[in-house]
């Protein structure tokens, strides 16, 4: 049981918030009643602000044009989707609610109002800790580390299940990695009417992709032990038998 986990260290939601638009394709621009989608046409600033070039013919650009001093208001929506085909692929949604700026040839979005929906509901995100948290470490390699996971190494995705609690796995058809941040690695756990997450925390917060490694070797070498006592119980109900 020593090897059992309690899934409790995560990002914080200021940081959770961050790392959404770091690695988002594309964004979808609210302003004066039209609803636009860009792809790769924003980026982030160090401390938040959204830098968007937005074309030339959009919505966005006639409102810079036309509002008053040129900065009109506006939402921009992103959305996280996991890059291992799950059901409910879109893991979080943000909206930020904020002012355009003009600034050297581009739009700058500053966000005065935040919000973060995710499976377990909609949270607010004070602005100021949103302008001082960074985006995950990990979040850039995320993709591709998980779907190298699913794809590469399914026999290491069910080794980490015995590091799950056995009634989480009740009815499970399909378990595959959904999330990996520098603080652990979630699965999600498929049902054939409903799914649930579950979260392998690690020994030690992971910066970089070497590290991270590291720490799912842990894991691995935990999710070992753990199968131990199980296969001594299943040989001594042979033995009873």
């Amino acid at each position: 049981m020593g090897d059992r986990h309690t899934w409790t260290a995560a990002p914080s939601v200021a940081e959770r918030a961050r790392s959404v638009p770091a690695v988002a394709w594309s964004c979808v621009v609210i302003v004066e009643g039209c609803r636009e989608e860009y792809v790769g046409a924003h980026s982030v600033a160090a401390d938040g602000r959204m830098l968007l070039h937005p074309p030339a013919d959009s919505a966005l650009h006639a409102a810079a044009i036309c509002a008053p001093r040129g900065e009109p208001a506006g939402v921009l929506e992103f959305a996280d989707v996991a890059p291992v085909p799950v059901r409910s692929r879109i893991r979080a949604r943000l909206w930020l609610a904020g002012w355009f700026t003009p600034e050297e040839g581009r739009l700058a979005f500053r966000p005065t109002r935040i919000a973060l929906r995710r499976e377990d509901g909609v949270v607010a995100v004070d602005a100021d800790e949103y302008a001082a948290a960074e985006p995950d470490p990990l979040v850039a390699a995320e993709a591709r580390l998980l779907t190298h996971l699913a794809d590469a190494h399914p026999d290491a995705v069910e080794r980490l299940t015995r590091l799950i609690d056995p009634d989480s796995l009740q009815g499970a058809v399909r378990v595959q990695p959904l999330a990996v941040d520098r603080h652990g690695l979630t699965l999600r756990i498929e049902r054939a009417h409903n799914h649930g997450d579950v979260r392998l925390t690690f020994h030690q917060p992971a910066d970089t992709v070497a590290q991270l490694t590291e720490r799912m070797h842990v894991l691995l070498a935990q999710a070992a032990r753990a199968a131990c006592p199980r296969a001594l119980q299943r040989q001594r109900t042979d033995g009873d038998r």
